[in-house]
């Protein structure tokens, strides 16, 4: 009788060689950049949206120019003679009722702080001021002269400057070719002419203004001076 052969039983395996386990699909790698959250990222710099109104640069509006030096001289501000300043009254130079307005905002006499603060503010306006009117002036451009004329006025005007705020709101006016003394029309050369004349005239009143304000601050200063 034939002897049946069977299939030897299966090895077993040990218990630590365990099968490599393999992950059933391999892991894909995204090819995308890694996008950082800006709202982590601190600037030392303002976004330019952010800086206030008064610091942005404003874009202008007229064809760049060839660049030249940006550094301009002091205005010619004739200084006052005696015999000037002894022509003029307090109320010439100040109109005493506006100015005694601005010195009501200081906390008391002794601390006149807050209404020195805007009269050197004042000084600085009307030198930058008298700057750009000699630069306007010398390329004839009424329409700037008159802008100018008109802002120098209004800063006048909220001191009591009268003798400077008069003498701006006419080249204001000349600037539009209008003589509202004569109520006349200008031609270009007559308002460029009175510009001239009156811009001359009107550094001479600033310049006692700006003496007599000084003084008024600081009684020592003329003085020393």
């Amino acid at each position: 009788m034939p002897v049946t052969q069977h299939a030897p039983p299966p090895i077993p395996l040990p218990k630590d060689d365990k099968p490599s386990s393999m992950p059933p699909h391999s892991p894909s790698y995204s090819t995308t950049t890694k996008v950082v959250d800006t709202k982590l990222i601190v600037s030392d710099q303002p976004p330019r949206d952010s800086l206030p109104p008064s610091t942005r640069p404003v874009p202008s509006s007229e064809p760049s120019q060839p660049s030249q030096s940006t550094s301009r001289s002091s205005p010619e501000i004739e200084q006052p003679s005696p015999d000037t300043e002894a022509e003029l009254s307090e109320d010439d130079i100040i109109d005493m009722e506006t100015f005694d307005q601005i010195l009501e905002l200081d906390d008391s006499e002794d601390d006149r702080e807050f209404s020195k603060g805007m009269v050197w503010a004042y000084f600085s306006q009307a030198d930058e001021t008298f700057k750009d009117l000699d630069a306007a002036l010398q390329e004839s451009e009424l329409g700037k002269l008159s802008d100018l004329g008109h802002f120098l006025k209004g800063s006048s005007a909220a001191l009591g400057v009268r003798r400077v705020q008069a003498a701006c709101e006419k080249i204001q006016h000349y600037g539009h070719l209008r003589d509202e003394d004569n109520d006349k029309a200008l031609s270009q050369n007559e308002a460029l002419a009175l510009i001239r004349k009156t811009l001359v005239e009107v550094k001479k009143d600033y310049a006692v203004a700006d003496k007599w304000l000084r003084k008024f601050y600081d009684p020592k200063e003329e003085n020393d001076s």
